[in-house]
């Protein structure tokens, strides 16, 4: 047992969790590849960035030297590190170990961390037609992390309560999860008949360190409509209030949809990290651009597809739903010079005010969706955005109108907390 004092008797809530890293792990200097594992951990700890091991036995321990360098975590005991040198590169103290972890993170015995801050570490996704997927690490998470989060628990008396997650970089719930939240929670209630249709009006930021809790109470239930309200809250504040109509379904009596956008294929279409694995993201012509001297037309194109098909019809909208708040904002700085989505949260202050979505056809969600959004208003500090989503075949799964916020950063907005402000 290490000799370092153990904090966790006097800290029984303090959370270290080990999750399986889904995908291939890497890190690199350069070309020369220092560890590459499918069995690597992300190491998740409260107040802490996310990090991650690898098996010993996948480090090339050869390119490595031991340093006389050690740490103390009273959670998980004394480490010892390693660094890397080479005629161009030196990078000390690299990689660490903690040979005799404490019982409550046993799990990492034998398992080196690394500073990603210090080199090049992404996960890898392989895809059944042979593609591959990068996202940079730390990744915000993974597929079945997000599935988690849109997924809210019944509490009883029409109520529910959407879990929080550790995501660190901005502690800012995406407006989409909020939706599919709202969306899963309507279908939990009224199991007999599907949502179609929803409005959400974003009150204010939800934080992702809490859960979000959801009221339902039905507007007027009916044999084939019905219209819910959903009010999610936070602390007690509301953060976004929805009305989903549900229909029990019925055969056609007409049929048409309105085409495709012809736009290049996900084939020719340029890899974007939104730092989810599991989701394979590409923007037709690198439209999605964050440097404000990019200029063009106010136009998104975004192909999307899933490692998993969720089972679950109702799932697979919350999951479509997911996506929709996040293409208006960019598409709409396109047309103007010194207008980027790197502003954002810093020198402006943006985010969704308002969205509705219609659901119209089902389809597998681990085959491309194409996300298609046009920015057809911007003025008076708002901005207004149209799209759709076709599978590639050509199939309208869905189809949605955002208004979102843009406007000039408030000083004492952007002191308190830029990354909260709206």
């Amino acid at each position: 047992m290490s000799a370092v004092e153990s904090a966790w008797p006097r800290y029984p809530d303090y959370r270290i969790d080990l999750v399986p890293c889904r995908g291939r792990a890497r890190v690199r200097i350069g070309e020369v590849v220092l560890a590459e594992s499918e069995s690597a951990l992300r190491l998740i700890e409260t107040d802490h960035v996310e990090r991650l091991y690898f098996p010993m036995s996948d480090v090339r321990l050869d390119r490595l030297e031991p340093t006389d360098h050690t740490s103390v975590c009273p959670f998980k005991g004394e480490a010892t590190y390693w660094s890397f040198a080479d005629e161009d590169v030196t990078v000390d103290n690299l990689f660490w170990t903690y040979a005799d972890p404490f019982e409550e993170v046993a799990g990492i015995r034998g398992y080196l961390g690394v500073y990603h801050e210090k080199v090049e570490v992404d996960v890898e996704s392989a895809w059944p037609d042979g593609a591959r997927s990068v996202n940079r690490f730390p990744i915000w998470g993974d597929l079945a992390d997000l599935l988690a989060v849109l997924e809210p628990a019944p509490r009883g008396d029409g109520t529910f309560a959407a879990p929080g997650y550790h995501e660190r970089t901005r502690n800012v719930v995406e407006g989409g999860q909020l939706v599919g939240q709202a969306v899963l929670a309507a279908a939990r209630t009224l199991p007999e008949q599907q949502p179609t249709w929803t409005t959400t009006t974003f009150v204010r930021a939800a934080r992702f360190d809490d859960e979000v809790r959801l009221s339902v109470r039905p507007v007027r239930a009916g044999r084939t409509f019905s219209t819910l309200a959903v009010e999610s809250t936070q602390d007690g504040k509301a953060v976004t209030t929805s009305l989903v109509l549900m229909d029990r379904g019925a055969p056609d009596v007409l049929r048409h949809t309105v085409a495709k956008p012809e736009v290049p294929g996900p084939e020719s279409a340029v890899p974007y990290d939104m730092r989810v694995s599991g989701r394979d993201l590409r923007i037709v012509d690198a439209a999605y651009d964050p440097d404000p001297e990019g200029v063009g037309p106010p136009v998104i194109h975004a192909w999307i597809r899933f490692r998993d098909n969720p089972s679950e019809q109702n799932v697979r909208k919350a999951l479509v739903a997911q996506a929709t708040t996040h293409w208006t904002i960019a598409a709409a700085m396109r047309p103007h010079v010194g207008f980027g989505e790197d502003q954002a949260h810093t020198s402006l202050s943006t985010a969704p005010v308002a969205l509705s979505l219609s659901f119209h056809d089902d389809a597998p969600l681990d085959e491309w969706l194409l996300y298609s959004t046009t920015a057809i208003w911007a003025g008076h500090g708002l901005v207004q955005g149209d799209g759709t989503v076709f599978t590639e075949r050509g199939v309208l799964v869905a189809s949605f109108s955002l208004q979102a916020m843009v406007r000039g950063m408030l000083p004492a907005a952007a002191e308190a907390d830029p990354s909260r402000a709206m």
